[in-house]
């Protein structure tokens, strides 16, 4: 049975096991779902479920405890799961709840209650366990100086935080990563689906010439859902001419002007999973010869990087962006840019890739060192982005290129999970023929 596209019930399960393996003999993991998040008064943003606890339990309500207790064996754990009760009145206004008889029936778990009454619970499940794994106590360090400055650092113990004070406290985003980082063929499917859609969709924005940055999100949004995704994966980036310098621009209120390049940086998402992808185009349909010429030296790098994504060439993300390193500095000083000093870090100042999944940044602080394996779902997005200033040659100053694919590590080829959006000079001026 399956309860989220493409994942079933059995492999939930089977995650929680792996998981559970992990822990040490009556050790204990404790994931808490996402809250609501208001934008003002009474006003909400759409939910979005905490990425862990859904991975473990494929549940997507917010207000929900799942507990994994391993109980002393291997195989033997025990799966709570503490959700909102069927309460008919709230349901009017915020729709069905699956309540706590389908905790058990639906989502498999041994033992599940109301979540207004973990606090009576906790204590008894926590009792004797040997360590505590969790990530719920949030960080003042996770907050910017200007939350701190007027919220405070929240420096007094949550009830949760009291009740962890007698046991040995442990961070489970380490365990978490290592099961994420190694996507099953189940969750591959559903990226080469996601991958599959939001590349048609990325291909079908650039066959248009939009007047507005603006236009062009509304756009690939509606082209999202359209091609089967449940919308966008995140804010994107439409950057037109110089914006396209700002890596992480996303006003995307501009105009779009003739003989400038677009910079996408946009993917859709499907079940909970997301693909990443950037296409840099030109707007008006036709590349200048400097556009082409940059463009190709991007687009050489990425391609290389790209067929070493195998598990038999025994490399890294981090030995893939030296080697980007070395192929960008080699093509622009073949097109006329000086590479001396600092230059390299000045034109392209972000990693390579990253890894991707349920996150667009998946398995968070998942190390860059570790080697390439097969079921890693990575990213390769090289960039050259240009300041328009005198130090570097006039006829590209302004111009920012970024090339981006998801690929999945396979034995000895890599899967290109987004090929659908096309990225050939060729092709992508054909769109307007």
């Amino acid at each position: 049975m399956s309860f989220t596209p493409g994942i079933s019930a059995l492999e939930y399960a089977q995650r929680r096991s792996r998981l559970a393996r992990q822990l040490p003999k009556r050790g204990v993991a404790v994931v808490a779902a996402s809250d609501v998040k208001y934008r003002s008064g009474a006003v909400f943003y759409e939910f979005h479920q905490n990425p862990d606890f859904f991975y473990l339990t494929g549940f997507n309500e917010p207000e929900a405890l799942a507990i994994i207790e391993n109980n002393g064996t291997d195989d033997d754990y025990t799966f709570h799961l503490y959700v909102r009760s069927k309460d008919p009145k709230s349901e009017i206004w915020e729709g069905a709840r699956s309540g706590v008889q389908a905790a058990q029936d639906v989502f498999n778990a041994d033992e599940a209650g109301d979540i207004n009454t973990v606090q009576e619970h906790l204590p008894q499940i926590l009792h004797g366990a040997s360590a505590v794994f969790t990530d719920i106590p949030s960080s003042a360090k996770s907050k910017s100086a200007f939350t701190r400055f007027f919220l405070g650092s929240h420096s007094r113990s949550t009830a949760f935080e009291r009740l962890l004070e007698p046991h040995s406290v442990k961070q489970l985003r380490p365990l978490l990563n290592e099961l994420r980082a190694v996507k099953s063929e189940s969750e591959i499917k559903l990226m080469r689906t996601v991958g599959q859609n939001s590349g048609r969709a990325v291909t079908n924005a650039m066959r248009e010439q939009f007047k507005t940055e603006k236009d062009l999100w509304a756009s690939l949004d509606y082209g999202f859902k359209k091609q089967g995704c449940d919308g966008s994966a995140y804010v994107p980036v439409i950057a037109g001419g110089e914006h396209a310098l700002s890596i992480h621009y996303v006003r995307n209120d501009d105009i779009l002007r003739d003989g400038e390049l677009v910079l996408v940086d946009a993917g859709g998402e499907y079940g909970g999973y997301i693909t990443d992808i950037t296409r840099t185009w030109p707007i008006n349909g036709r590349f200048s010869t400097a556009q082409r010429d940059l463009y190709e030296v991007v687009l050489n790098v990425q391609r290389s990087c790209v067929s070493m994504c195998r598990e038999d060439a025994n490399t890294t993300l981090d030995k893939l962006h030296r080697i980007a390193e070395d192929g960008l500095k080699d093509g622009l000083k073949q097109i006329g840019f000086d590479m001396t000093s600092n230059a390299l870090e000045t034109l392209f100042p972000h990693h390579l890739g990253h890894h991707v999944g349920l996150d667009v940044h998946d398995a968070p602080g998942y190390p860059r060192t570790e080697l390439l394996r097969t079921g890693n779902c990575v990213t390769v997005e090289p960039g050259v982005y240009v300041p328009n200033n005198e130090r570097w040659p006039k006829h590209f100053r302004g111009m920012g290129v970024r090339i981006e694919d998801s690929i999945c590590v396979q034995p000895n080829a890599p899967l290109i999970l987004t090929t659908e959006a096309v990225k050939e000079v060729v092709d992508i001026e054909a769109l307007r023929d």
